[in-house]
């Protein structure tokens, strides 16, 4: 994981644990439906979202919802749309 993708995800399980303060980040794997191993209900998940624009000035639209079902799905978003300026 090169420097960049290590801050952001470091930045997004502070912004996940400040929603869902029961996340114990170590336990989280990237990989795996977010989800499936966090309790999030759909107010939950727009709070995630308008947290990423809040921290990142990225709006991710709600049409791409669906499509980020991991944190790495969630990450691969946010470098993107980075790197889109």
């Amino acid at each position: 994981m090169n420097e960049d993708r290590k801050a952001l995800s470091e930045a997004l399980m502070v912004l996940l644990c400040s929603i869902a303060p029961e996340v114990e980040p170590g336990t989280i794997d990237p990989a795996r439906p977010l989800r499936r191993q966090v309790d999030l209900d759909s107010m939950n998940w727009l709070d995630l979202m308008i947290g990423l624009k809040q921290r990142f000035g990225v709006e991710i639209p709600e049409s791409h919802y669906a499509r980020l079902v991991s944190l790495n799905d969630v990450l691969d978003e946010l470098q993107t749309r980075l790197a889109a300026g």
